[in-house]
């Protein structure tokens, strides 16, 4: 049952994750720096920080406590996640939800879920028993599962008449998009790393009083301060490069619905690896293998946002059965390594 309810909790994580894009839609008359960074203090900051003291007793105290190495080993992998969390948000912009997702978090679940047992020595025996095989081969279907979705998005370039691609998303660009997002879902593996790098912090919370559903918590607050760093240090950049500082208090635009949206964006963002955290403190001995649970159900769903948004609107038969069919095969994997945590 615990297993279970991991796979339950990953599946929030994933719907959060999938959908945090769609309030941004909303927002009018700001560029696209000024609301990533409004919904950034969001995601990075408040939200953390007022579930975090909400869930870990004495979570200052654990945090002084920890030693200085272990604090900036879990903020430097929340700089380099920072460097895909915010290319993320341009593979949104130039593919879309559907494409965008499947591509950054396809090599994300690669990478964040082979390199944590690579780091702890533990591959070997992974590969060696029954439980770990069915994971490896969860994470073989869920790497074939987007390599479809990319077929689908290759051909949709093809068959999709331009006017209907600018009508849908209206910075399609298919090279640089690809471009951007190989980068994103490099990076963006390295928050799976900083749950690993500040796995004390965790059991440090335990000891202080938490609940293990909420001990990841205590971490998420270093991690994302590293985040915030990265996307703020760029986000301002741009806003004087291309002097749309002054989106801030253009009162032509709604500044309040903008705020609103954006804080509705960010705060969904944060859910993701809210119920993230819990998920992974019910997967058992594997729990690295969350992750790939974790980029699977955020592929899904965004997927299906996509199909609702028709970000696929006019492509034809053949595309739209192969984008079901890589959806439908992310799915399968999850359900493949969902039955290896509960063999292990």
């Amino acid at each position: 049952m615990a297993v279970f309810w991991g796979v339950v909790l990953h599946a929030l994580g994933g719907f959060a994750s999938g959908s945090f894009y769609l309030p941004y839609k909303q927002v009018k008359s700001w560029s696209w720096e000024s609301y990533w960074l409004v919904g950034g203090i969001f995601s990075w900051v408040i939200a953390p920080w007022v579930l975090g003291l909400l869930t870990v007793p004495h979570l200052t105290q654990i945090l002084r406590e920890t030693p200085t190495e272990t604090l900036l080993w879990t903020y430097f992998w929340g700089v380099l996640w920072g460097f895909g969390g915010l290319t993320f948000g341009l593979s949104m912009r130039y593919l879309g939800l559907s494409l965008g997702m499947a591509v950054v978090l396809g090599l994300c679940a690669v990478f964040g879920t082979l390199v944590p047992p690579i780091w702890l020595g533990q591959f070997g025996s992974l590969i060696s028993t029954t439980s770990g095989q069915f994971i490896m081969a969860g994470l073989a279907v869920c790497v074939l599962g987007i390599s479809i979705c990319g077929v689908a998005g290759m051909m949709k370039e093809k068959s999709q008449p331009e006017a209907e691609k600018k009508a849908t998303i209206a910075e399609f660009d298919l090279r640089k998009g690809f471009m951007v997002a190989v980068f994103s879902g490099i990076m963006s593996a390295c928050f799976s790393f900083g749950l690993t790098a500040g796995q004390s912090i965790s059991d440090r919370a335990v000891r202080f009083g938490a609940d293990p559903l909420f001990m990841n918590n205590a971490p998420l607050v270093v991690i994302l301060l590293g985040g915030l760093t990265t996307n703020a240090i760029w986000s301002i950049y741009l806003n004087i490069k291309n002097r749309t500082y002054t989106d801030y208090r253009n009162l032509s635009a709604p500044i309040a619905r903008n705020i609103l949206f954006c804080a509705l964006a960010g705060v969904t963002w944060y859910f993701q690896f809210f119920f993230y955290g819990m998920g992974d403190s019910k997967m058992g001995e594997y729990r690295f293998s969350g992750w790939t649970l974790h980029m699977a159900f955020i592929i899904a769903f965004s997927s299906f946002w996509g199909l609702y948004l028709h970000e696929w609107r006019g492509s034809d038969a053949a595309t739209m059965r192969t984008i079901r069919l890589g959806i439908l095969t992310v799915i399968l994997s999850s359900v493949i390594v969902g039955i290896g945590n509960y063999l292990a």
